[in-house]
């Protein structure tokens, strides 16, 4: 079995900021991280690894400072790394992004199942899964926090609104993967770090997969990003200490100036 993981290197959320003046993200300074959907996908199919004996190939797309989530992945236990790395992909959006991916699936060649993460925490769309299932033309399941392979299927617990659907699909398929509220990230021992070392790692450029120069970055991606700007920040509360009947009434009172009543 053939398992290809797809995964990104993300700036770290909870260190981002704004650029007021151009509406943009600021990166500088802030560290990268394996996006952390990917990095939950990658660890449910190392465990498929090690039920069945498969063999697990990283997909990743960004500039060549994207190796170090590609070297992380083969520290986990990945046996195999690719890199798409050229200034054509710069500006993709999802769609385009998409098509870079299972473009790069297809040069690949025989893969049974390929799984992402639900989402990027630098873009939360949760679009780019399913547009690698759409170009490569296999079925998705989207949304799962769990994932088996059995008899040439996959069976995976779907997440939905007050509870889970168990769903499975043909191989080959295409499952993105959401993390349970309890997850905690592993990382790799000092031995899986140095095995790493002498595992596969490649990087292609558009030419080397054959992939369409239109639909490929600002020029092949349908839609844009016309600005980034943080919410507004919220007024401080007001604390009303008093009694139940004066309480009511001041509800009243704010409600009535809300003009909500």
């Amino acid at each position: 079995m053939n398992i290809i993981v797809c995964i990104k290197q993300v700036p770290d959320s909870s260190r981002v900021k704004v650029d007021p003046k151009t509406s943009t993200l600021v990166r500088a300074g802030v560290p990268s991280i394996l996006n952390p959907y990917d990095h939950f996908a990658l660890c449910q199919a190392l465990k498929i690894k090690q039920k069945t004996g498969a063999t697990v190939t990283v997909l990743s797309m960004g500039p060549n400072q994207a190796q170090s989530v590609i070297r992380l992945a083969l520290a986990l236990g990945a046996d195999k790394g690719i890199l798409l790395s050229d200034r054509a992909f710069a500006g993709s959006d999802t769609w385009a992004t998409s098509y870079a991916l299972a473009t790069a699936i297809k040069k690949i060649g025989s893969f049974d199942l390929v799984m992402c993460g639900q989402m990027a925490i630098d873009g939360d769309t949760a679009q780019t899964g399913p547009g690698i299932a759409y170009h490569l033309g296999i079925p998705q399941i989207t949304f799962c926090d769990n994932i088996d392979v059995a008899q040439g299927k996959a069976v995976v617990r779907k997440i939905i609104d007050g509870g889970h659907q168990i769903m499975e699909a043909d191989l080959p398929a295409l499952v993105t993967m959401t993390m349970p509220f309890d997850y905690v990230a592993s990382y790799p021992s000092f031995l899986g770090a140095f095995h790493a070392q002498n595992k596969p790692s490649l990087t292609w450029t558009a030419a080397d997969i054959g992939a369409d120069p239109k639909k490929l970055g600002l020029d092949g991606s349908p839609t844009r990003v016309d600005r980034i700007f943080p919410p507004p920040a919220r007024p401080k509360g007001q604390i009303f200490n008093a009694g139940a009947s004066e309480l009511a009434d001041k509800v009243l009172e704010i409600l009535a100036k809300e003009e909500i009543i």
